[in-house]
């Protein structure tokens, strides 16, 4: 019986022909005609993205993705149909990937060329875009590469093209903007005519007749996405508010006619900005200058709309001449010039010092120091504009109390560690210019321009690569207390915070709200 094993095994070789060797070396051997294409290169992840986003762009474009089926191929499956829509987002063929990548390139959002300078370790953020590279993009002309292009309101379009030059900043100026341009939108509001499903049916048809529906998808949702994709990211204020308006669309009736719904709406914008960003800065200005006293001396950081209110009330209920300000400001913005003008027409005596100047003054002079946020995190660290974080760890170092002053509205439900995962890029020119640091007053044009001239070119330096941060993150350990609306809080706080006053938590929030 053991001698009959080897026999046995000896036909799958035989199966396969008198040479098994051979013949595999045969199969291996590719035919004459065959083209083997070449490696594809390997995408960096900002590449990556932009051909996501490409790809998703192109979808929509060819009729709605999967939902959207529309005509040609009748026998072909769901594949086959995604790739009619890609070719037909392209330039019309069926072509192969070049064909695609050709269309994802046109459909993309386009990149500022400083992109291909950016820090491997702020890859994946939101590349800045300046509006003089893409005047057609940001002007409504041509929203990108697709044959549907996007009816927005003139008004979105004007707010947008204001978010990324730069025109509007501060977390209330942009939350307040975005707000009264939706007002604006849905006053202008016209719904959309009856499909002929729904005026045969009693009740009234869909999700397409309500105006709910149409007002969310087709009028709010694609007029924040233009915003945050095309001209600036978002704000957490800007986040919280959108929210907010969101839930108060939901909330609506829907047997509600549409002036009604505009009526409806329009007042609960007002009522939001009145009561969540006007009567809050009053409330946090009353709880912030009773801890102003004779004699100090206040620092503040860059320009913040409260801390410029707070200041302004104190120098009324107090005197102008009894305190003093100190206003620190950092390149490239220097946005701390205009609040030193409008103290000092207020008849508040004040110095103004640069951020590398920062120790001389702190450790000698500074009594108290407030400073403003972007938006506080649940575990209490503070966002703010790049250079905040080497304040207050400043005077943490030379035990002064640094108190932040800070809406509810801009509670965030994220935990942040440090500024690199979330964060938001600026125009790197405004870093390398030197004219944004005169804006013309302090020198001619001629001499700002050969500044300029020195590093003019540094797109073409291959060793050089310039990095223009927006924001830092302030652990709660250098924060003495936030002044909210509700009071002077310390840091620990946040999550009581977030849970009380966030509408979104509740089902019962919005009219709660109100």
């Amino acid at each position: 019986m053991a001698d009959e094993a080897p026999p046995a095994a000896a036909p799958a070789p035989a199966a396969d022909g008198t040479g098994a060797k051979p013949e595999k070396k045969e199969k291996k051997a590719p035919p004459k005609d065959l083209v083997i294409p070449p490696k594809k290169p390997k995408l960096s992840k900002a590449e990556r993205r932009a051909l996501q986003e490409a790809q998703r762009a192109a979808k929509a474009a060819g009729g709605g993705g999967k939902k959207g089926g529309g005509g040609g191929g009748a026998g072909k499956g769901g594949k086959k149909k995604v790739d009619v829509h890609k070719g037909e987002a392209g330039s019309g063929g069926a072509g192969g990937g070049s064909s695609r990548k050709a269309a994802a390139a046109a459909a993309a959002p386009a990149v500022d060329p400083s992109m291909d300078k950016s820090l491997p370790s702020f890859s994946h953020l939101q590349q800045y875009r300046d509006p003089k590279h893409f005047e057609e993009e940001f002007s409504g002309i041509s929203l990108g590469a697709s044959n549907s292009v996007q009816n927005f309101h003139p008004a979105v379009l004007s707010l947008g093209m204001q978010y990324a030059s730069g025109t509007i900043r501060g977390g209330n100026a942009r939350a307040k903007a975005m707000l009264r341009t939706f007002q604006q939108v849905i006053r202008d509001y016209e719904p959309p005519a009856p499909s002929s499903s729904s005026s045969s049916s009693s009740r009234g048809g869909g999700k397409e007749d309500d105006v709910r529906h149409d007002l969310d998808h087709r009028i709010i949702k694609p007029a924040f996405q233009y915003w945050t994709t095309k001209c600036r990211p978002h704000s957490v204020s800007m986040g919280n508010a959108f929210t907010f308006l969101k839930l108060a669309v939901a909330s609506l009736d829907r047997d509600m006619s549409v002036e009604e719904v505009k009526e409806i709406l329009v007042d609960t914008i007002d009522a939001y900005i009145h009561e969540r960003i006007d009567i809050a800065d009053e409330a946090i200005c009353k709880h912030g200058s009773s801890k102003i006293v004779d004699g100090d001396v206040i620092l503040t950081y860059g320009c913040s709309s409260v801390v410029e209110v707070l200041l302004m009330d104190a120098a009324r209920e107090k005197g102008a001449d009894t305190f003093r300000i100190i206003v620190v400001d950092s390149r490239p913005l220097l946005e701390g010039r205009a609040l030193v003008a409008r103290l000092a027409d207020a008849g508040i005596e004040c110095t103004y010092i640069l951020l590398n100047a920062l120790s001389y003054v702190m450790m000698r002079e500074v009594t108290k120091v407030f400073l403003g946020a972007a938006a506080l995190m649940s575990d209490g660290s503070v966002l703010s504009r790049v250079g905040t974080a080497c304040v207050a760890l400043m005077a943490r170092s030379n035990n002064i109390p640094v108190l932040v002053c800070c809406e509810t509205y801009k509670i965030s439900n994220r935990v942040q560690l440090e500024s690199i995962t979330v964060n938001e890029l600026g125009n790197p020119d405004d870093v390398i210019s030197a004219s944004c640091a005169m804006n013309g007053a302090a020198s001619t044009a001629a001499d700002c321009k050969q500044i300029d001239s020195v590093l003019g070119n540094w797109r073409d330096m291959p060793n050089l690569k310039v990095l223009s941060l927006l924001y830092d993150l302030t652990p709660s350990e250098f924060v003495s207390g936030i002044v909210t609306e509700m009071g002077i809080l310390p840091a620990t706080s946040v999550a009581v915070l977030l849970r009380e006053m966030n509408p979104q938590d509740t089902n019962t929030a919005f009219m709660g709200s109100m």
